[in-house]
């Protein structure tokens, strides 16, 4: 199957699963500790370096979990996602604007927000090309100096979570090692595109003009074990703060997280795209 075939098929795929098959506002707020330790630590790490009132751009934002905090706390929010069922879900918040959008296609002029966050989009796209162009906006309609949060999902944590608790097979199968040479998806419901290292996503954020990158764990090392904790407990989620927060940023540690966090910031000159071409829908 050829790229553009196979993203077409997980672009059809986003729109099943996140309407029909996976609550994503229950994952953030109730399903386990880690979705807790999650919202906090992104919530942190923007407020740490985003000014008051910034105008913010929640690309991909789903049900609108993060965006009606940042609403909350003063920031003015757009929020765009490709799903319509998470996009009518978003907007019972009230508090900021949400419509469908494709993250590879921004249907905003440039330099029209203060930072952007790509919490998804990032490990639905299949190719460097798509991933490229999807960080390329987010640059252009950030003002030179803003910054672009993104997400994605650490080809070892995945590796981790597909293998863990199975017998190892003989020979090792061919799709796992593919998973950690090449952050290939091994199939499933989740409708993946890659996997990154750490030093990979560092490299696509520069590649697309934005420099300055830094580079940390989400949730960190305590991140997966949380994912089996359902009850609130105050001292644990505590102790994996502390964790993700003193470890969280070193080379190597960073890689075993549910989630990896790049921080890049727009360029004076930042690649910018024209917002009228052609392209697909399905990623947001």
């Amino acid at each position: 199957m050829d790229r553009a075939m196979d993203q077409a098929r997980i672009d059809a795929a986003i729109q099943v699963y996140y309407a029909r098959q996976f609550d994503e506002s229950a994952r953030l707020t109730s399903r386990s500790a880690q979705g807790a330790l999650e919202l906090i630590r992104v919530q942190e790490m923007i407020a740490d370096r985003v000014g008051p009132r910034s105008r913010i751009l929640d690309i991909g934002g789903a049900s609108g979990v993060h965006a009606a905090r940042l609403a909350e706390a003063g920031h003015e929010v757009t929020l765009i996602d490709p799903v319509e069922a998470q996009v009518v879900q978003a907007r019972r918040h009230g508090t900021f604007t949400a419509q469908v959008g494709d993250a590879r296609r921004l249907r905003f002029e440039g330099d029209s927000f203060d930072a952007a966050l790509l919490f998804g989009p990032l490990y639905h796209l299949h190719s460097p090309e798509e991933r490229r162009t999807c960080l390329e906006e987010a640059a252009r309609v950030v003002v030179a100096g803003g910054l672009v949060f993104v997400a994605a999902i650490p080809r070892f944590i995945r590796h981790a979570m597909v293998t863990l608790a199975e017998d190892i097979p003989h020979p090792y199968p061919k799709e796992w090692v593919d998973l950690l040479e090449h952050g290939t998806p091994t199939g499933g419901r989740f409708p993946a595109g890659h996997f990154h290292t750490a030093e990979e996503l560092e490299s696509e954020l520069l590649e697309a003009g934005l420099h300055d990158v830094e580079l940390c764990a989400i949730e960190g090392v305590a991140g997966l074990a949380l994912e089996q904790v359902r009850d609130d407990d105050p001292e644990l989620l505590a102790a994996a703060l502390t964790l993700a927060r003193k470890t969280g940023h070193l080379p190597g540690i960073r890689d075993i997280t549910n989630h990896l966090m790049a921080i890049g910031r727009v360029r004076e000159a930042a690649g910018r795209l024209d917002p009228t071409r052609p392209n697909g829908a399905g990623v947001g």
